[in-house]
C-alpha cells in the first residue's frame, strides 16, 4: 500500500508529464462547452516510456491503481490549463469534472511482447492485473446501459468522508469496508457508514464480444472470444464487424448472489483504450506523390486511353490468364456509380451487383477472393452455409434481454459481400437478399425488435448452371434463379467451358510456366501491370473524388439501346426491365471513374452497352464479345473499340432509334 506522500508525488509527476506533452488536448477539453460529458485524453505509452520509464513500469504492472491516479492528475492538469488561459489568453474555459486518460500502446514495447499482447485463446491467469492488449473482431455489441459509479460515504462515528467504487466483476455491487478507512493518528474503527447525498457519479456502460482473427489461428483451432467492457467515452465507438485492438485490465465476471450454485468465472477485459484497425484499411493513406503518379499515368496514355485502362485491368486477378470481360466487370462493380437522390427523397442505388455463372474450373471463386482483397470491407460466405438469419440479422437472448446480431450483409455495409455457390441456397433464404440488393436496407421484426438496418453493399455472386448450360433457354431456366433476383444484378456473365484448342494451349502454357508476379517488380512501371496495393488505392481514390455526370450524347446512346432491348426482349424478359436502364447509367459512370474522368462520354456509354451485351445470352445487337471465358486482352484495344463503336451505332441508327 502506498503512503499518501508517494501517491502525491506520482500525481505531481503525472500532471507535469500531461501539461508538458498534451497541452493542445487539454486546451481543447477546456474550451468544450458541456461540463457533464466524459472527455478522453489520449496518451502515447511510447512517449511515457521515453519520458518517465519508472512511471510507465508502474502503470503497466499496476494499472488499476495508476490509471485512476492518471485520471485525477488529468483533472489537475486541466485546472492548470484553465488558469493559464485565463491569465495569458483572456479566454474563459469551462471546468470539467470527468477526464479519462486513454493509453494508446501503438508502437510501444508492449505490442512487441507475447506476454502483454497474447492472442485471445492464450489469455491465462498470469495476465491478470497488468495492462493487457488483445486483438480481434467485434462479433457482438450490446446495448448501452447506465451504472452507478463511485459514491461518497460518511462514517457515523468520526464523520470521515471517503469514496467507494463498485465492483464490475460482481455485477456492480458496492462492498462496504469492515471498518472506517480514515488514516488518522488514532484509528476510528467505526463500522456504520451513510451514503452522502448527490455524490453519485454515473457512467455509460456497454459490453462487446471480440473474437480472435481466423487468419492467425493454428491448424484445426476454433476461434475463441472474450467479453470486453467499454465505459464512458468508449461506448458506441465500435460496431459489429470492426477489427479492434483493445488495451485494458483482465478480470473475471462472477455472481455471488445464487446460493448452492457453483460460481462460474468468465474472463473479461475492462477496456482503457480501443483502437480500430479496419479504419486504417478503409482510409488507406493516399499520398500526393501517388495522386501525381495516377495523373502522369493517364497523361502518358492520353492518345490511347483504353490501353491504359487495360494495364489497370491486368492487375486484377493476375494469376488467371485472359478473361478480359470478367476483369472489366469486376473493376466496374467495385468502383460503382453515383447514388442519386431525387427531390422526394427516393434513392437510386449507386452500387452495382455482379453474378458469375460458369462451368466448374472457370475461376469464379478466384475472382471472388481477389475482389474481397481489393475491397476495404468484405465478407465471404457460401450459399450452403448461409441461412436467411445468417445473411441478414439474428435475434439472440443475452442476459435475459433480446438483442440483434449482425449477419453477413449488415457486416459488409459500405463494402462487398461475396456469396459463392449461390445456387445451393434455399429459395426462401435467397428471397431475403431482394430488399438488401435494391433498397439497400433490411427490415427486421423479431422478438419484439422492429428496426431497419442499412446494407449499402455490393453483392458478388458465383453459381454453377443447373446441369448442362442450354443457350436456347433463358437465364432463369439455366440457373434456377428467379426473374426478380436476376433483374437486380447489373451484370450476369456466363462462363462456358467450350472446347477451343487455341484457348486451351494459352491456358496450359500459363499454368505450366507458373507465372508469378514478382513483388515490387512493376511498382514503378505502371504501364505493364498494377500491383495490389496500388489498385486498392486507385479504386479508393476514384470512388472518393469523382462524381461523373452524363453528357447529352451518352444519354442518347443509353436511351436508344434500352428502347432497342425492350423491343427485342421476348427471350430474356427478366433482364430487360427499368433496372437495366439504371444499370447502364451506373456502369457508364463507373467506367468514367475508372478512366479518371468526371464526365460520362460516348466511350463510357458504349463500354457499358458492351458489358450488358456480354451478359445477355441472346444479343440484341451482335455477339461481339463471344464467350466471356475466352475474351483475351487485345493488343490494340483502341482500334478494336473503334470497330465495335461503329457496329453498335450503325445498328442503333439502322433501327431509327438513335
Amino acid at each position: 500500500m502506498e503512503t499518501p506522500t508517494q501517491t502525491a508525488e506520482h500525481i505531481e509527476s503525472m500532471t507535469e508529464f500531461l501539461v508538458s506533452h498534451y497541452s493542445d488536448q487539454l486546451r481543447d477539453i477546456t474550451l468544450s462547452s458541456d461540463p457533464k460529458l466524459h472527455y478522453p485524453l489520449f496518451l502515447e505509452f511510447a512517449e511515457l516510456v521515453d519520458d518517465n520509464p519508472h512511471l510507465a513500469r508502474l502503470v503497466y504492472s499496476n494499472p488499476e491503481q495508476f490509471l485512476r491516479l492518471f485520471d485525477d492528475s488529468a483533472i489537475l492538469a486541466h485546472k492548470i490549463a484553465l488558469e493559464h488561459m485565463k491569465k495569458f489568453e483572456n479566454k474563459i474555459g469551462i471546468e470539467k469534472r470527468f477526464i479519462h486518460v486513454r493509453i494508446n500502446t501503438s508502437g510501444s514495447p508492449l505490442e512487441r511482447s507475447s506476454e502483454t499482447f497474447p492472442s485471445i485463446g492464450r489469455v491465462r491467469v498470469k495476465h491478470r492485473g497488468i495492462l493487457l492488449m488483445l486483438k480481434g473482431t467485434v462479433i457482438r455489441s450490446g446495448a448501452v446501459k447506465m451504472y452507478e459509479g463511485e459514491r461518497m460515504f460518511r462514517c457515523r462515528k468520526c464523520k470521515h468522508v471517503f469514496p467507494l467504487f463498485p465492483e464490475l466483476e460482481s455485477i456492480n455491487s458496492i462492498v462496504k469496508p469492515p471498518f472506517c478507512p480514515s488514516q488518522r493518528s488514532k484509528s476510528c474503527e467505526g463500522t456504520n457508514f451513510d451514503p452522502v447525498d448527490d455524490t453519485v457519479t454515473r457512467h455509460d456502460y456497454q459490453e462487446i464480444k471480440i473474437q480472435e482473427n481466423t487468419q492467425v489461428l493454428g491448424v484445426g483451432v476454433i476461434p475463441r472470444s472474450i467479453l470486453v467492457v467499454l465505459k464512458d467515452d468508449l461506448v458506441d465507438n465500435v460496431k459489429a464487424g470492426d477489427d479492434v485492438v483493445v488495451s485494458g485490465i483482465l478480470t473475471s465476471k462472477w455472481s455471488h448472489d445464487l446460493k448452492d450454485v457453483r460460481c462460474d468465472l468468465e474472463p473479461m477485459v475492462i477496456a482503457n483504450h480501443v483502437r480500430r484497425t479496419n479504419e486504417l484499411k478503409s482510409e488507406i493513406d493516399i499520398s500526393d506523390e501517388m495522386i501525381e503518379k495516377f495523373k502522369n499515368f493517364w497523361s502518358h496514355f492520353k492518345d490511347t486511353p483504353l490501353k491504359g485502362r487495360n494495364a489497370i485491368l491486368r492487375g486484377i486477378c493476375p494469376q488467371v490468364v485472359g478473361l478480359f470481360t470478367v476483369k472489366l466487370a469486376v473493376a466496374l462493380t467495385l468502383i460503382g456509380g453515383v447514388q442519386h437522390v431525387d427531390a422526394s427523397g427516393t434513392k437510386v442505388r449507386g452500387e452495382s451487383h455482379l453474378l458469375l455463372i460458369g462451368d466448374p474450373g472457370t475461376g469464379k471463386s478466384q475472382f471472388l477472393k481477389f475482389a474481397a482483397k481489393l475491397s476495404n470491407r468484405a465478407v465471404i460466405t457460401t450459399g450452403l452455409g448461409s441461412t436467411s438469419a445468417g445473411l441478414t440479422v439474428t435475434a439472440v437472448k443475452d442476459g435475459g434481454e433480446w438483442m440483434l446480431e449482425a449477419g453477413a450483409l449488415v457486416l459488409a455495409d459500405g463494402g462487398l459481400c461475396c456469396i459463392d455457390e449461390f445456387d445451393s441456397m434455399r429459395e426462401h433464404d435467397r428471397a431475403t437478399i431482394h430488399e438488401a440488393m435494391e433498397q439497400q436496407s433490411i427490415s427486421v421484426a423479431k422478438a419484439g425488435l422492429v428496426t431497419t438496418l442499412s446494407t449499402k453493399t455490393i453483392v458478388f455472386g458465383a453459381t454453377n448452371p443447373k446441369g448442362q448450360y442450354d443457350p436456347d433457354q433463358s437465364l432463369s431456366v439455366n440457373t434456377a434463379l428467379s426473374g426478380p433476383l436476376l433483374s437486380r444484378f447489373d451484370i450476369v456473365l456466363v462462363l462456358l467451358d467450350t472446347k477451343n484448342p487455341e484457348w486451351d494451349k494459352v491456358v496450359s502454357s500459363h499454368i505450366l510456366a507458373e507465372v508469378q508476379i514478382e513483388e515490387g517488380r512493376y511498382v514503378d512501371d505502371l504501364t505493364m501491370i498494377w500491383p495490389l496495393p496500388m489498385l486498392q488505392r486507385y479504386i479508393q481514390f476514384v470512388k472518393a473524388n469523382f462524381r461523373p455526370v452524363l453528357s447529352k450524347e451518352a444519354e442518347e446512346i443509353i436511351s436508344s439501346y434500352y428502347r432497342l432491348q425492350r423491343r427485342s426482349s421476348t427471350h430474356n424478359a427478366a433482364r430487360t426491365t427499368v433496372r437495366m436502364l439504371e444499370s447502364l447509367i451506373r456502369l457508364a459512370q463507373a467506367h468514367a471513374r475508372l478512366m479518371f474522368r468526371n464526365e460520362v462520354t460516348r466511350l463510357d456509354a458504349i463500354t457499358a452497352i458492351l458489358c450488358i451485351e456480354s451478359s445477355m445470352t441472346i444479343s440484341a445487337i451482335v455477339d461481339s464479345m463471344g464467350n466471356a471465358l475466352h475474351s483475351n486482352f487485345s493488343e490494340e484495344p483502341d482500334q478494336e473499340y473503334a470497330k465495335q463503336e461503329t457496329l453498335i451505332l450503325e445498328k442503333l441508327r439502322g433501327d431509327d432509334i438513335y
